[in-house]
């Protein structure tokens, strides 16, 4: 949740569902589990490419016309902060109520991207639901949902499924194309994907 880039990839490949014609489905995974299963290391930690990260994050959100503000120290706000409750939460409305993940995430992502906001609050959990949509008392049954072994058993097997696929960092996505799956990393693959289905 907390990846500028999956920002980006969610804009495109929504905005890219109908001309293409797929079919999509947004699987909450979190990318503290996936980097601890396979070693990886948030890229912002390495000095220079830090400072072309901030560079290239600006371009990109210029480019895909997405609402993104950064700085040096948005790098130490995600190093710093645990968006555990808030990817439980969006796994909570995938289990429950599952035609408000998209803009459930998006609101999510504005919130913490644009806003610089601290999602990881339950006050700002219930806004972002609000604004996606939902009444007050679903985003309240939510919020409880998130300590259950139910919710946390299911982020973990589909972090599993994402590992299993191949997914080391995020965003991840697999495209089932002929029948078989086909792993794409970042939010620059666009025309891979479309070349691998035939777009």
């Amino acid at each position: 949740l907390l990846s500028c880039h999956c920002f980006f990839m969610l804009q495109v490949l929504c905005r890219y569902q109908h001309i293409w014609n797929i079919e999509l489905r947004f699987r909450p995974a979190f990318l503290g589990g996936i980097m601890q299963a396979t070693g990886n290391k948030p890229p912002a930690m390495l000095p220079k490419r830090a400072e072309y990260l901030l560079k290239d994050i600006k371009r990109m959100a210029k480019y895909y016309q997405v609402p993104i503000q950064i700085s040096e120290d948005d790098f130490q706000r995600v190093l710093g902060k645990s968006n555990l409750g808030a990817m439980r939460f969006i796994t909570a409305i995938d289990m429950t109520e599952p035609q408000y993940l998209e803009p459930l995430s998006r609101e999510f992502w504005i919130r913490f991207w644009s806003q610089h906001e601290d999602i990881s609050q339950p006050e700002n959990m219930l806004a972002v639901a609000g604004q996606a949509g939902l009444s007050s008392e679903v985003a309240q049954k939510l919020l409880e949902m998130i300590s259950s072994p139910a919710v946390k058993k299911q982020l973990k097997e589909t972090t599993e499924e994402a590992i299993k696929y191949g997914a080391f960092g995020m965003p991840a996505v697999v495209a089932h194309f002929n029948g078989e799956p086909h792993l794409f990393f970042g939010s620059d693959r666009l025309e891979l994907l479309g070349s691998v289905i035939g777009e």
